[in-house]
């Protein structure tokens, strides 16, 4: 049975740094790409960041790039994703989802797992 458990959300204010965490289960986590999401309310789910399976490439939604940083390690199965200067229009649901290609790893489509998410909230 796959699984992929998020952890690590939380109220935080503006400026603050969290990580979060995903835990992964019932299938080969090493040969699969990793993706973060997340699902601002009111909004369509976008994405975050990726990760391919050995770690060697990442790609970042531009709005991220130099704050946030995705991580794994493979033998524990998790993947990690590490925001800075954190701002109130991050407030979402974030989600981690299972790819087993790195083609487009920004497109949702791609993913055939997904976690039940996380509530980051960020405060003004």
């Amino acid at each position: 049975q796959v699984q992929l458990v998020e952890s690590g959300g939380g109220l935080v204010q503006a400026g603050d740094s969290l990580r979060l965490s995903c835990a992964a289960s019932g299938f080969r986590f090493s040969r699969f790409t990793m993706g973060w999401f997340r699902h601002p309310p009111g909004k369509e789910r976008e994405f975050v960041a990726a990760i391919s399976s050995s770690g060697g490439a990442t790609h970042y939604q531009n709005s991220v790039e130099g704050r946030f940083t995705i991580s794994r390690d493979n033998a524990k199965n998790s993947v990690y994703l590490q925001m800075a200067s954190l701002k109130p229009e991050e407030t979402a649901v974030y989600f981690c989802a299972a790819s087993p290609k790195y083609l487009r790893p920004w497109l949702s489509s791609e993913y055939d797992y997904w976690g039940q998410g996380t509530q980051v909230d960020v405060s003004s």
